[in-house]
């Protein structure tokens, strides 16, 4: 049998982190490592134990869950773990910091638990998650922010016309399934455009892809 993803709960709140663990703990893929209040014991608590996934809070005591996950997927990290912040406030300067310090996905807390779930499981298998409504808020808001320097040519990236398809779907919160649709292509065919996308750009997962797209002016 496969082994369960090993999850680290870090949330301030005792009766959210204990729904949290409540819900995970009843999927038979998927095992609480670990629990705590605080960014800093999330950071020990994560080298000690070495969970697949940690789902990280935002504002907490002690260390905030932005910095909590620099310090554990951010750049230099030798070995980057995988973060899926959870938080209450859907505001962009949340989204936007969440994802600069390494996160693989953002996540509502008023998402229902098979959201919950699902990205917990998608950010275990190496895939990135975006809430389609919170993704399409970080474009519109913060494009400006991110724009590419003016000596930066967006035709001179290396993407096929059908992998800048994808990444432009990608950045506009679509899904594998939904960008199949759109391009009328299988799933499959959507991961393999997608991996080879990561790999000729030199990125980690699908966050860090939305996070290019704007910086080189390949999406307005």
């Amino acid at each position: 049998m496969t082994a369960p993803t090993r999850v680290l709960v870090c949330d301030d709140q005792m009766l959210v982190r204990t729904g949290l663990v409540t819900i995970i703990d009843a999927q038979p893929d998927l095992e609480v490592a670990g629990e705590c209040g605080d960014g800093r014991t999330a950071v020990d608590l994560a080298a000690r134990l070495r969970p697949d996934v940690v789902v990280m809070d935002v504002r907490m005591p002690v260390l905030d869950g932005i910095e909590a996950t620099r310090l554990l997927a951010g750049a230099g990290v030798p070995e980057p773990g995988k973060v899926l912040v959870v938080t209450t406030f859907n505001l962009d300067e949340y989204v936007y910091r969440a994802l600069r310090a390494g996160a693989s996905g953002f996540l509502l807390k008023d998402s229902p638990p098979d959201r919950l779930l699902h990205g917990i499981r998608t950010v275990a298998a190496g895939a990135a998650l975006l809430d389609p409504e919170v993704t399409r808020q970080l474009v519109g808001r913060y494009a400006a922010r991110i724009r590419p320097a003016e000596d930066e040519d967006p035709a001179e990236n290396p993407l096929t016309p059908r992998e800048l398809e994808v990444l432009r779907l990608i950045a506009d919160g679509r899904s594998n399934s939904e960008i199949a649709a759109t391009l009328m292509i299988s799933q499959e065919t959507v991961k393999t455009f997608v991996s080879r996308m990561l790999a000729k750009l030199g990125l980690r997962d699908r966050v860090q892809a939305v996070i290019y797209a704007f910086r080189h002016g390949l999406v307005t």
